[in-house]
């Protein structure tokens, strides 16, 4: 699957991380950061970042990413979940 698939899906998938992505992509930030907070991984902790980042609370995203093992990234949202979706979505994971 790819990102632009994921976007596409008429509903939430599992797990906790890419539902939480899937929510914010369609608008629905509380229900993203109810997915992002049900699961203790690094791959929700980096949506949980990507989510504060879009809030605007810096300090609170940069917590999350220091969680995932990431750095907050300078480029657009848009891209941020994009490179999220694709590492998420690799058949290697």
């Amino acid at each position: 699957m790819t990102p632009a698939e994921l976007r596409a899906l008429p509903a939430a998938p599992a797990p906790a991380a890419l539902a939480a992505l899937w929510w914010q992509a369609h608008g629905d930030w509380a229900r993203a950061h109810e997915a992002a907070q049900a699961d203790d991984g690094a791959a929700a902790a980096w949506v949980h970042a990507l989510l504060h980042r879009e809030e605007g609370d810096l300090a609170n995203a940069d917590y999350w990413y220091r969680r995932a093992g990431k750095r907050r990234p300078d480029g657009a949202l848009r891209d941020e979940w994009d490179a999220i979706a694709a590492a998420l979505l690799a058949p290697d994971r």
